[in-house]
């Protein structure tokens, strides 16, 4: 039986997977720079047989070709990228670059896919069809190494019908996978304020325009956005997280920059609530004497699974795994790039569980001290495979 097989396969190159993901955790490269991780890619899929080529400078594509290849594509995808953070883990295998680490679990993704395709490679006289490789870079810094490579063409020649993706979950126990129907993840946008007033001497306020009066007054007016503007149906967030006034206890500064995002499920509100954000900012700042330059830098779309290919492959996990281990998840505020797909074509983003408690493996991700239990590395690749083999059939 084949799934069957995948499951032995799955386990039987689980400790190569873990290689492979070890020696990426301990070299880490920050997005648009993957340089190395691609070449450590494209050897790896040279070794199983396979053609990769590459796009966006450091992506990698590949395809595994069943019998009857045009019947029809799917895509896997994993993205390469590491994130600016020093690693605070006492592991053999923690980074080796100061100042950078895979901290959102991207070496697990790329590995993962690793696996999945040497099983594929194995088995593709077994399925019709053809299974296209995503390696894609940049998934951590805007514009989105998605948009990028959908832009150079990833999604044609041939076209994928559908695009899967996982995605490591730190509040999931390992062995446990995780889905959610339609939409699931935030569009994130970031948003750069200078309010400009006029410095001088703290004993003089009457003197100055204080821009660090007028942008406390912004944070706390924009927040009404969010409690006074979107629906409470509607999830959403505004946060502020750098607020920078080089002035000193006796001094006030000329300017005060601020940065923070904006996340929103809905498109309609998202432009809406960007121009509200936009206009009460620079209202309250020429109300109060001063001004305040907004910086939109608009990032990823909302992410939303295709409820049809999500049941499909939910399905095919919960015959992998078993259905006592597939369970539904939340609706989150964090953003993905896989967003770009789930635009274009029937997509569909789950989680692979890792967290455990009794090895002490609980840190979520983008912290300094996240890892996984590697025994998700035993179970992913081969679900990974069964899901893209069930929905060529």
């Amino acid at each position: 039986m084949l799934l069957s097989q995948i499951q032995r396969l799955s386990r039987e190159y689980a400790n190569e997977a873990i290689s492979f993901r070890r020696h990426l955790r301990a070299h880490p490269e920050l997005s648009y720079q993957e340089e190395n991780t691609a070449t450590f890619i494209t050897d790896k899929l040279i070794s199983f047989g396979l053609t990769p080529v590459r796009m966006a400078t450091t992506g990698v594509v590949a395809l595994i070709e069943g019998k009857n290849p045009a019947k029809k594509t799917i895509a896997l995808r994993a993205d390469t990228d590491a994130l600016p953070i020093a690693e605070l883990n006492k592991v053999d295998y923690r980074s080796t670059q100061p100042g950078v680490m895979h901290a959102c679990g991207h070496d697990v993704h790329t590995s993962s896919l690793l696996g999945t395709a040497k099983i594929l490679n194995q088995l593709r006289n077994e399925f019709e069809g053809t299974i296209k490789l995503i390696f894609q870079p940049g998934e951590e810094k805007n514009p989105g190494g998605a948009s990028i490579m959908i832009r150079e063409g990833v999604l044609e020649n041939p076209a994928p019908q559908a695009i899967i993706g996982q995605h490591v979950f730190p509040l999931l126990p390992v062995g446990k996978i995780g889905f959610r129907e339609g939409k699931y993840m935030a569009s994130s946008d970031e948003i750069y304020l200078k309010v400009i007033g006029k410095g001088g001497h703290g004993a003089t306020p009457e003197l100055t325009i204080d821009p660090v009066v007028i942008a406390s007054h912004i944070i706390i007016a924009l927040q009404q956005v969010i409690s006074r503007n979107a629906s409470p149906k509607q999830p959403t967030v505004l946060t502020f997280g750098k607020i920078t006034a080089n002035g000193a206890t006796n001094i006030i500064p000329d300017e005060v920059n601020i940065a923070g995002t904006f996340r929103a499920l809905d498109e309609k509100w998202r432009s809406e609530g960007l121009k509200r954000i936009q206009k009460m900012a620079e209202s309250i700042a020429e109300g109060m004497g001063g001004k305040c330059e907004v910086d939109i830098h608009h990032g990823y779309p909302y992410l939303e699974n295709n409820p049809a290919l999500t049941q499909r492959i939910k399905q095919a996990a919960a015959e992998y795994v078993g259905a006592e281990n597939v369970v539904d998840i939340d609706l989150t505020l964090g953003s993905e790039d896989f967003a770009y797909y789930s635009q274009i074509i029937p997509a569909s983003f789950y989680r692979l569980g890792t967290r455990n408690e009794s090895k002490g493996i609980t840190s979520y991700v983008h912290t300094p001290t996240f890892d996984i239990d590697e025994d998700a590395l035993t179970i992913a690749p081969g679900l990974m495979a069964w899901m893209a083999i069930a929905e060529l059939n």
